[in-house]
């Protein structure tokens, strides 16, 4: 059903639909509404439960509690709110808790801000969830429902990352699949482990140095497993739906590219548009959609990017004393081939910093130099 709605509204209803056993969520700016709705809709009776807990660190802790019994559990947070959950994402990951959370993307403080940039979920890459960032409104609700099936199917949590505000907020038409249609491609949970008083079991108990790595090595492996999951369960979605977002990484107007303008959410759009405007004058340029950070999908990026001149990385994240994360990954991917392409570094869009097709149009025009670049733009 297509609406006009606020994305965080569209998002809501689809979390809904995919009948969570419970939510629990601390309302933060900018995933507020997300909370906000989800709470309505358990007082108008049409979702289970809804724990409108004391922080976000409760939020999280309720849900792991949830999806260890054997429930389908959804949180939404952001900013200050994931960072305060940074133990849990840890624990929910380790248990093999196959829950969902909608990240709003959003500074971290300090100073204080509100407005948006990916320091906060990128900052948890490596606790063990699966992480999918999403370019449009209409990829936020979709996500919000394949992700359900992906956690559930690999056991792993994952983490739906919509930029604040320009996602969040943005009123548009969207797609929001009904309830009956979210019921024929989203199976109901049947957990493999809970926990259950008639069979006792015991899940995150302490592990002594000579088994502790097994079970770090056995998360890794099983997300490197995940990569095929995450793009058959977009295909199995574009089947139902007729809509795909890319998988794991996505080329628009790439294959003859030379130049390539590559990241991660909501930028990827004003992009698309610089390119259409850029080839129109006949210039080889394209686009590197990067929607999976975790896993991350080093050998599609690779052969994505493999025979262009050079690649500029734009990111709305650092990792501070060091290299830009996702420009990190993509150095890596890229290190097998014989002949690599000059790869430049791009840091923009911090606290809010608004990113122009202006800005992209300054980015190709750089990359035409011969040389790598790291700038903050």
């Amino acid at each position: 059903m297509k609406k006009t709605v606020e994305v965080s509204i569209a998002i809501a209803e689809a979390v809904k639909n995919c009948e969570p056993d419970v939510v629990a969520c601390y309302p933060i700016t900018p995933s507020t509404h997300i909370a906000e709705t989800l709470a309505k809709f358990y007082a108008d009776g049409e979702l289970k439960s809804f724990i409108a807990t004391e922080s976000e660190f409760a939020s999280i802790s309720a849900i792991c509690g949830a999806s260890a019994a054997g429930g389908r559990a959804f949180s939404a947070t952001s900013s200050q709110g994931l960072a305060l959950m940074h133990e849990v994402v840890y624990a929910a990951a380790g248990m093999r808790l196959p829950i969902v959370m909608v990240v709003g993307n959003r500074a971290l403080s300090a100073p204080l801000n509100i407005w948006c940039d990916q320091q906060d979920s990128v900052a948890e890459r490596d606790s063990g969830w699966i992480q999918l960032y999403c370019e449009s409104a209409q990829e936020g609700v979709d996500t919000a429902i394949q992700a359900f099936k992906i956690a559930e199917s690999t056991m792993l949590p994952v983490m739906v990352c919509v930029d604040g505000f320009y996602l969040t907020h943005t009123v548009e038409q969207v797609e929001v699949p009904t309830l009956e249609e979210v019921r024929k491609f989203l199976p109901k949970f049947q957990p493999k482990v809970k926990l259950d008083p008639e069979n006792p079991i015991s899940m995150g108990e302490y592990a002594t140095p000579e088994y502790y790595q097994g079970f770090r090595e056995d998360v890794h492996r099983d997300h490197l497993a995940a990569k095929s999951r995450i793009v058959e369960v977009d295909k199995e979605f574009e089947q139902m739906f007729g809509r795909s977002h890319g998988g794991l990484a996505q080329g628009y107007r790439i294959e003859d590219a030379d130049y390539v303008f590559a990241g991660m959410g909501s930028v990827i759009g004003n992009a698309k548009e610089v390119v259409d405007e850029l080839r129109a004058k006949g210039k080889k340029v394209g686009v590197l959609k990067i929607r999976s950070l975790r896993p991350f999908p080093g050998e599609e990026v690779r052969k994505l990017l493999e025979g262009k001149k050079h690649v500029a990385i734009f990111e709305k994240s650092y990792s501070l004393g060091s290299f830009a994360p996702v420009y990190a990954e993509v150095i890596n991917s890229l290190y097998p081939l014989r002949k690599r392409p000059v790869v430049s570094s791009f840091i923009g869009g911090l606290g809010g910093k608004d990113v122009p097709t202006k800005t992209v149009h300054e980015i190709f025009k750089m990359i035409k130099k011969r040389e790598p670049l790291e700038i903050w733009i």
